[in-house]
């Protein structure tokens, strides 16, 4: 390939990438979604307990999953340098990283249930919040391995597998929901809690489905993953380590600083933490728009950072960061003009409603930062920069934006609207930072030879 990859070319490629990872990501925050309507039409009680449970599972889940981000970087980085006999060996050691992962992450959230009267959860909730995190964290180990398997597939380039198994799985939920939160026959009824049970029991249907297919499709067989059986290489675990586990921090005080909303606004009532439930879930499938041009550009920022080409690498960084512009711009639009089609999916109820409607227009507000700090992290991923991004999303959410939060939504009896302006003074400090670092490091490479 020459130095300088074509506009697009390079377009094609991104978009070739983003789309099947953007119908992943769809259908997986669909998920999400599915639990979030199905036990709204329960009652505000039930909505404001998944409100809560997810407000816990999402951060520890998006913790351990998002350190099995490094398999993506690496599988790319060793495609990049043409040594595919990498490949399989590094998978290997990341399913060893994924199920360790998956079984602390399993035992985090079965105390997680305890932590509920001191946190300040009205006791209404902690019953069904409680059981919904037990329920949940029987899935994790299959979350993980997924995660790790999942990376392997894309960095490959062949992303459109993991999005069949996600459409498939989204379908799924609805029986699975429906049997636990009403009981059919021998299955008690369960309210809302039943959601953490049928995702757990779907987490480990979609891991089976996705190994199988990798193990039998015939893309896979020149880098096969289950052809043999490694003992652990603690040298190479270290390594996925080191490069993953900042990815799963800073994705950890990002996703935490949004989910924690929840909590931070439960003692003020069911109507106002649902209606911050319902922007927030609004907001998280918007999301999955920048996410994954994020992640195609892990992808192809990895490969050319594997092929020490730094022009190349410039170029893809400057067209995502364009295309997340637009996609920004088009997000915005959508959420000015469907504000109110949009939360009439979720409730009828006229006082969450009303407030849903006034939180969404801090949710448009954010979108252009939040486009352009996600994608600065991908191309920093796939350079394999990741400590940095790490500090940096710990001072601007958690130092900054947290109290800031919290002290315009309780003291300053700003309710809501204060957490969703603490979030928008995050996100802006966040974009800053991980662009100036993101053009640092691109101006130490040029430096170099290639």
């Amino acid at each position: 390939m020459s130095n300088t990859a074509g506009f697009r070319f390079e377009l094609k490629q991104l978009f070739h990438l983003m789309w099947p990872i953007l119908i992943t990501q769809f259908a997986q925050a669909g998920l999400g979604l599915i639990d979030t309507i199905m036990a709204g039409h329960l009652s505000a009680n039930d909505l404001a307990a998944i409100a809560v449970g997810v407000g816990l599972w999402m951060p520890v889940m998006l913790l351990f999953s998002a350190i099995m981000i490094a398999t993506t970087p690496l599988v790319a980085e060793a495609k990049g340098a043409r040594t595919p006999e990498r490949i399989p060996v590094i998978v290997r050691q990341s399913l060893w990283v994924a199920l360790v992962l998956g079984i602390i992450a399993m035992l985090v959230l079965q105390l997680m249930p305890f932590l509920l009267p001191i946190l300040g959860v009205p006791e209404s909730l902690q019953a069904k919040a409680g059981l919904f995190l037990h329920a949940i964290g029987f899935g994790m180990p299959a979350v993980t391995m997924y995660a790790a398997l999942r990376g392997y597939s894309e960095a490959l380039g062949y992303p459109r597998p993991v999005t069949v198994i996600s459409l498939l799985a989204l379908v799924a939920l609805v029986p699975l929901n429906y049997l636990f939160m009403y009981g059919i026959g021998p299955v008690p009824h369960l309210g809302s809690a039943g959601c953490g049970f049928a995702t757990a029991i779907l987490q480990w249907l979609m891991l089976i489905t996705l190994g199988g297919y990798i193990y039998r499709a015939k893309a896979y067989q020149s880098t096969q993953v289950f052809r043999t059986w490694d003992k652990i290489n603690p040298d190479l675990v270290r390594r996925i380590l080191k490069l993953g586990f900042p990815i799963g921090l800073a994705v950890f005080f990002e996703v935490s600083i949004f989910s924690t909303g929840a909590i931070v606004l439960s003692p003020l009532g069911d109507t106002l933490v649902a209606a911050h439930q319902i922007a927030m879930s609004v907001t998280s499938q918007l999301f999955m728009i920048p996410m994954s041009l994020a992640i195609a550009l892990t992808i192809r920022v990895g490969m050319y950072y594997g092929e020490k080409n730094w022009i190349a690498m410039r170029h893809v960084q400057k067209l995502g960061l364009a295309t997340a512009t637009f996609f920004a711009i088009c997000t915005m639009s959508l959420i000015w003009f469907a504000r109110p089609q949009i939360v009439a999916i979720y409730t009828q109820d006229p006082a969450v409603f009303n407030v849903a409607l006034y939180l969404l227009l801090f949710a448009m507000a954010y979108q252009l930062m939040d486009a352009w700090q996600v994608g600065a992290a991908g191309c920093l991923r796939g350079m394999q920069d990741t400590k940095g991004p790490m500090w940096i999303t710990l001072i601007a959410y958690w130092i900054i934006a947290f109290p800031i939060g919290i002290y315009l939504a309780r003291v300053a009896k700003m309710g809501p609207a204060g957490v969703w302006l603490g979030l928008i003074i995050g996100l802006c400090i966040a974009c800053v930072l991980l662009l100036a670092r993101l053009h640092s490091n691109n101006r130490k490479l040029s430096a170099q030879t290639p």
